[in-house]
């Protein structure tokens, strides 16, 4: 009789530990996330988030996402975003440049504690940028309201925030390295963003239970959509192309084996919830550039400002259609970034393994990148729809409209809580296997 898998995990000490590791360094999070930045009204914080308006939607988006901490105007206001930006860009700039190229092929282990490096270094400049985004965006969308305690400007409580929003940002990326070392294996980042995402739920259960009027059909609305949406992301993501691989005979005293039949499997979305928010960073970045131009003095510069910000501070139809063709854009480009980053042509090429009828080498290399195009197209419409999902359920029922808080997660974080709780069930699966449970048996 095989031992259940729960009750292993319960008895296996090293297992028991790090996951209790995990959850309390996640509780740490939590509390954090609800400490203010200095200086700041978060009473009429709340009052901009309860307007009407493209602004208030956008923070109700950003909010839903952060897991509160926008709508709390936290020092986590940002939480990782910054980190996974900076990663994001290094990696698209690494083949474009030749000498970066050349750094990571020629060592690969070196190449990669150059990239971790810079990317931290990156992500602090980053951090501060956004930091002085975010507080240009609720000074703008407050409208009569003073929600600083001084004027915003090149002074020290405006430093002081913006240090104290930055060094939040290096706060969460720092315990999600300690929950990669000590907790569940290279998950921390992904699960600092999944407790912000999960941490916003029970809030939003409770404001679908408050409407009287519309709780039933909207709870069954909103359980039915959920429950399709998390089956549609598990099946494009589990969706592999397995390619027909033979791998050379292996050499047993004076006899040679057969050649092996395999496959390689390649993924129908190997971008996974890169393309989303990196498209997200790119179509909010003309918003807040325009902030510096609102209250320009020639008034066709101001109009133009303002039409920038009520196209990309929203949820517009036309922010709609630019997000969905950038995550579709997206997809293709860093799905063809990486998977030239991981060669499988002459990787292939040093183990003799060959795909029948294609050359070895680069050859092999470009069959691949075919294949892949074809099998990223149906990965890539997904994600775009996934991305404008809020905006297309807004279009049937108004009340669930795009960043409203009655949906209890939106579409795309829903993307990031199932990819990260599939990745951890692995995780969890592959230290049992390590410790021996397939071949634990119970005897009575």
């Amino acid at each position: 009789m095989r031992r259940s898998p729960w009750r292993f995990l319960l008895i296996s000490p090293d297992i028991r530990n790090r996951l209790l590791i995990t959850l309390g360094l996640l509780v740490i999070y939590r509390l954090a996330a609800h400490m203010p930045v200095p200086g700041v009204d978060r009473a009429q914080i709340a009052q901009i988030l309860g307007q009407a308006g493209s602004g208030a939607t956008l923070f109700n988006l950003l909010d839903l996402l952060s897991g509160g901490t926008v709508s709390n105007f936290s020092v986590l206001a940002m939480g990782v975003y910054p980190y996974i930006t900076a990663q994001i860009i290094l990696q698209v700039i690494t083949p474009i440049i030749p000498a970066l190229q050349r750094r990571m092929e020629e060592d690969p282990r070196e190449g990669r504690k150059w990239m971790e490096k810079w990317t931290y270094y990156l992500a602090v400049p980053m951090a501060a940028l956004n930091a002085f985004g975010q507080i240009r965006l609720f000074q703008q969308y407050a409208g009569g309201l003073e929600i600083l305690s001084t004027p915003l400007g090149f002074n020290l409580p405006t430093i002081t925030m913006i240090l104290a929003m930055t060094a939040g940002t290096m706060f969460a990326i720092w315990l999600g390295e300690l929950i990669s070392e000590y907790g569940i294996r290279n998950q921390g980042l992904s699960l600092i963003i999944f407790a912000g995402i999960v941490a916003r739920i029970p809030a939003n259960f409770g404001t679908v239970l408050a409407d009287q009027q519309q709780r039933v059909p909207l709870l069954l609305f909103i359980l039915v959509l959920t429950t399709l949406t998390i089956f549609a992301i598990v099946y494009v993501q589990e969706g592999r192309r397995h390619v027909p691989v033979m791998y050379p005979g292996r050499r047993v005293g004076n006899r040679m084996s057969m050649p092996v039949k395999g496959t390689l499997p390649l993924m129908v979305n190997m971008a996974g919830m890169i393309p989303l928010i990196f498209a997200q960073s790119l179509l909010t970045l003309p918003a807040v550039v325009a902030q510096f131009f609102v209250n320009s003095t020639n008034e066709a510069i101001a109009r133009f400002a303002v039409g920038v910000q009520n196209t990309f501070g929203g949820i517009s139809p036309a922010y709609c259609v630019m997000y969905f063709l950038m995550v579709v854009g997206f997809t293709f480009f860093y799905t063809d970034v990486i998977f030239a980053q991981q060669n499988y042509g002459e990787n292939l090429k040093r183990a003799g393994a060959q795909i029948p009828g294609v050359t070895k080498g680069a050859p092999t290399q470009r069959y691949l990148t075919r294949v892949l195009r074809r099998i990223t197209f149906p990965g890539a419409l997904f994600l775009g729809i996934v991305a404008v999902m809020p905006f297309l359920v807004g279009l049937f029922w108004p009340t669930l409209g795009s960043g409203s808080s009655t949906l209890l997660v939106t579409s795309a974080g829903l993307l990031i809580v199932v990819g990260v709780v599939r990745d951890v069930y692995r995780s969890i699966e592959a230290e049992l296997k390590l410790r021996g449970y397939d071949q634990a048996v119970l005897v009575h």
